[in-house]
């Protein structure tokens, strides 16, 4: 009983060691942090602007555009090449990521903010390949992916939009549309001019009256969609007459890439004037304000990916998500932590984390600088 006081005492100096031991690794970080700021600073404020426009501008469709003059092989905005193009979208990538994260977690407090990316073209354009290198980037329990194909018995029961509608993105959610309500203006609209039916040998023609009708429904739930905080992005990508033999031909010689086609393929390709005019009047029509059309050169892949990778996180930057604040007492809960824990194993931790919090900190500063860029200047 008489070490008792001894005891205590060693114990006392020791918790007192420790404790300077940890607000001494505290001060290492905070100047590690500080650090690490200013020189990743430096270097972003020293890089070009890769970009020598918005993307969004150039791409957008204006009232008077002519798809017969649109050069699909060309690279909007973009002239720094191939391999320039891919480090460009890893970078862009990282940031995309942590918007795309923010947007999902700010959710959870309530905010009601979505992103809805429509993705139309033909067949070989490259939709696939935006889910499948695009929004493949970003945490995938924050995305909601939906491939419309032609509607079902029950589907056709309904209204036209009532699978559409069932689809859109809830808060905090990037929905991917692979085809989309478009196909309900497209089909009908080509088949009229061809005289042709689907594969299955059905026609999908209606009335001018409902087809006048179908446009009119599209704007009012985009409308209303966009009312209740959901972003609209839609891109139509536009492949070559030529581009296109070529990637089916590929289809027909690999036979890893049989199962992508189809002999109606070549019957679309037939008629190929009837649809680029219908695509020409679609995208003239229901290009708006509020949700425009950005038509993408398709018959390169790497600016696909690379350009609609940098019109996602530029509108995700314009949203501006935010981490939602903690709806506790974070000294507290550390206080009752550390109660749990040997001071040894406080201090360990503390020392661990000095490269890990000046890292953190470096990329939380690109990130913000990068994400004003695209907010204020758009480079």
């Amino acid at each position: 009983m008489r070490n008792i006081p001894k005891a205590k005492g060693i114990e006392k100096q020791r918790r007192k060691d420790a404790i300077a031991r940890a607000k001494q690794v505290a001060k290492q970080v905070k100047k590690a942090q500080k650090t690490a700021v200013k020189k990743t600073r430096q270097l972003i404020e020293s890089q070009p602007a890769d970009w020598t426009a918005d993307p969004r501008e150039l791409l957008r469709v204006p009232a008077d555009f002519e798809l017969a003059k649109f050069n699909r092989a060309g690279t909007p905005g973009w002239e720094a090449g191939k391999k320039p193009g891919k480090k460009m979208m890893k970078r862009r990538a990282e940031l995309m990521a942590e918007l795309q994260e923010r947007l999902y977690a700010q959710s959870k407090e309530g905010a009601s903010d979505a992103l809805l990316v429509v993705v139309q073209g033909l067949d070989t354009a490259g939709k696939g390949g935006v889910a499948r290198h695009v929004i493949s980037q970003v945490d995938p329990q924050g995305i909601h992916l939906k491939a419309f194909k032609a509607p079902t018995e029950e589907e056709r029961q309904h209204h036209f939009l009532w699978r559409v509608e069932r689809e859109l993105p809830k808060p905090g959610i990037i929905g991917l549309f692979d085809r989309s309500h478009y196909e309900d203006l497209l089909v009908p609209t080509a088949q009229a001019r061809s005289g042709h039916t689907d594969g299955k040998g059905r026609s999908w023609v209606v009335s001018e009256d409902e087809l006048n009708s179908r446009y009119h429904d599209i704007y009012e739930m985009e409308k209303a969609a966009i009312e209740r905080g959901t972003r609209v992005l839609k891109f139509c990508l536009m492949v070559s007459y030529e581009e296109q033999g070529k990637r089916l031909r590929e289809r027909l010689d690999r036979p890893d890439k049989h199962w992508k086609y189809s002999p109606h393929d070549l019957d679309v390709r037939d008629d190929w004037s009837a649809y680029q005019d219908t695509y020409e009047e679609i995208l003239r029509r229901t290009s708006t304000e509020i949700a425009p059309w950005y038509v993408i050169p398709a018959d390169r892949k790497w600016y696909v990916r690379l350009v609609i990778t940098e019109i996602i996180t530029r509108t995700l930057a314009d949203m501006d998500p935010q981490w939602p604040t903690a709806n506790f007492d974070i000294e507290r809960e550390k206080a009752r932590l550390a109660l749990t824990m040997t001071d040894e194993a406080l201090v360990e931790y503390q020392a661990e984390r000095v490269d890990m919090l000046a890292k953190v900190a470096a990329e939380e500063a690109e990130i913000k600088t990068r994400a004003s860029w695209l907010r204020n200047d758009g480079k």
